[in-house]
């Protein structure tokens, strides 16, 4: 599943297509994704300007000058910009429509993406107003995730991975970040200290920023592209080495499974 980076890197490559443009329609192929596409699109997007292209968590929000279209691309989702009369494939679902004859393809296989319509404050919708903070942002710090942790017993890995703490820190971010910091995946957040949220607060930062440069150094173009951004292409300190000996200090990476989701650690630099 696409995680914040590659949403991100998503995000920046339509951007410079879609801003400065506006929307003359849209064109439903296939209603029937993980929620039904709002019946009516084209008419409610016409004619619109595109005000911006921001996102929230794993959401792409493209406002307009009256409500807000918000795109979740699911396990197998991309975006394309093509031309409008390039032909669709098999699972080519939306086109939102430009008026200079391009178009933002949403391509989906498995339809577990989504393409909502919002009236009201996106940032209030249901899917979103929840949330935590983005870990890019200011109000993540080591203060608020000290204070959200105190008396929590939840494994520290789980507890960053958990939107409604701070959004989009995914497995394999976590499992870098926590390595990074010198804290063992498994401990719980209560017993975490002060100065290790200090340093994890960074890592998790350090570990996002590098994976969207990486993202940004891959990906060329979304014209004429699967629109796939690039991922994490950073060499992995623990992710998927399991029984590998460990950069730092040649101890074998450990493996297990915590909340459904691989997990790895080095057991002599994590404590």
């Amino acid at each position: 599943m696409p995680e914040l980076p590659e949403v991100e890197t998503t995000r920046r490559g339509i951007e410079p297509h879609l801003l400065n443009h506006s929307l003359s329609g849209a064109v439903v192929r296939q209603s029937r994704l993980r929620w039904p596409v709002p019946r009516g699109l084209s008419q409610k997007i016409s004619q619109q300007n595109i005000l911006a292209v921001e996102r929230r968590g794993k959401y792409i929000l493209i406002r307009l000058e009256q409500g807000t279209i918000m795109l979740h691309l699911g396990m197998s989702g991309s975006l394309r910009m093509l031309s409008s009369d390039t032909p669709p494939q098999k699972h080519d679902h939306v086109d939102l429509q430009l008026d200079n004859g391009q178009c933002l393809r949403l391509r989906d296989p498995r339809r577990f993406g989504s393409l909502h319509w919002i009236n009201e404050d996106p940032l209030q919708h249901k899917l979103l107003k929840d949330l935590g903070p983005e870990p890019l942002s200011t109000d993540f710090d080591s203060d608020y995730l000290f204070s959200k942790s105190r008396k929590r017993k939840l494994a520290i890995k789980l507890f960053i991975m958990d939107s409604k703490i701070v959004v989009g820190v995914g497995n394999i971010y976590a499992s870098e970040a926590l390595f990074r910091a010198g804290i063992r995946p498994t401990r719980a957040a209560g017993r975490v200290s002060r100065a290790e949220y200090l340093r994890l607060v960074q890592a998790i930062k350090d570990v996002l920023q590098a994976a969207i440069q990486s993202g940004g150094t891959t990906l060329q173009d979304f014209t004429n592209s699967e629109g796939k951004p690039g991922y994490f292409q950073q060499q992995l300190h623990v992710y998927g080495r399991a029984d590998e000996p460990c950069h730092q200090c040649q101890t074998p990476i450990k493996h297990r499974v915590m909340g459904q989701r691989a997990s790895y650690y080095c057991p002599q630099c994590q404590h």
